[in-house]
């Protein structure tokens, strides 16, 4: 928490969609833990499903997506070292420690045997691509971590869970995105678990998505599908986490039980960006 109350703190300031933070306080006898206040940002979240009463037209639901993205470029934009962020990562290296330290995350939090794991395990070390340029990263950046204007959905007013924020590589933000993006044609099992709102008329498909962001950064996104593939492995990763966890005991939501066919199918998904090479 204290980290993340450092980050917003000079953060705001050059980013105004990061929430403004007003005071951390560190003594557990308050709350049971440490935390920090800031100021409330009043709009709309949008989760997995749509609610009734939100029906975008497809010109809206477009405008909305170039929101999200041109919202992400303009934090790849911040100048981290004037807002005074320059010890929050080290850029360099960053891709091969991230690929590195999730496989080993897997690794440690195994209890399945997935054939896939070791492949694209493999293909990942193998068809690292250089880095390009450094940035301020989000690092979880997708639909429900945005708060949007309610008078105007298409108008991107907070971003939030700013826990993981580093310094590295922009195309990994770019690819966690593409990783909770669902495409119309996407199999049963990638849908079912992800947000229905990137499949609503007029919204960007992935390839779309990555050319709005490549047109406005004149970014090279040659090797897009290798962290579209590494970011499906991370999410796969993390729901393993989470259920090693339930398996042991140390949560009890009952909803964990079912996680592992959300592995496999996120698994799949990664496999098929490392063999096709395509989003």
């Amino acid at each position: 928490m204290s980290r993340e109350f450092r980050v917003l703190a000079k953060l705001h300031a050059v980013y105004p969609p990061a929430p403004e933070v007003l005071a951390f306080c560190e003594d557990e006898s308050v709350l049971g833990a440490p935390f920090y206040v800031m100021q409330p940002i009043h709009g709309v979240i949008l989760r997995k499903n749509l609610p009734p009463e939100i029906n975008f037209a497809p010109e809206k639901a477009r405008q909305l997506n170039e929101s999200l993205i041109d919202n992400l470029i303009r934090l790849h934009q911040v100048d981290y070292a004037a807002a005074g962020l320059s010890d929050l990562g080290k850029p360099e290296g960053y891709l091969a420690r991230q690929v590195r330290g999730w496989i080993e995350r897997y690794h440690n939090s195994k209890t399945h045997d997935y054939p896939e794991v070791e492949k694209i395990s493999a293909w990942l070390q193998q068809n690292m691509p250089a880095t390009q340029s450094a940035s301020l990263l989000h690092n979880d950046y997708k639909f429900d971590n945005v708060v949007l204007d309610p008078g105007d959905l298409t108008k991107i007013i907070g971003v939030l869970d700013w826990e993981m924020a580093t310094l590295g590589d922009p195309l990994t933000d770019l690819g966690t995105t593409l990783a909770y993006w669902v495409d119309p044609g996407d199999p049963p099992e990638i849908k079912q678990n992800l947000a229905d709102i990137t499949t609503q008329p007029g919204s960007f498909t992935r390839s779309e998505l990555v050319q709005h962001y490549a047109d406005k950064t004149n970014c090279d996104t040659t090797h897009i599908p290798f962290y579209l593939a590494f970011a499906r492995f991370k999410l796969a990763a993390i729901v393993q986490q989470i259920f090693y966890r339930y398996q042991q005991g140390l949560t009890h939501d009952p909803r964990f039980a079912a996680l592992p066919v959300r592995v496999s199918a996120l698994l799949h998904a990664a496999q098929s960006a490392t063999q096709t090479s395509q989003i």
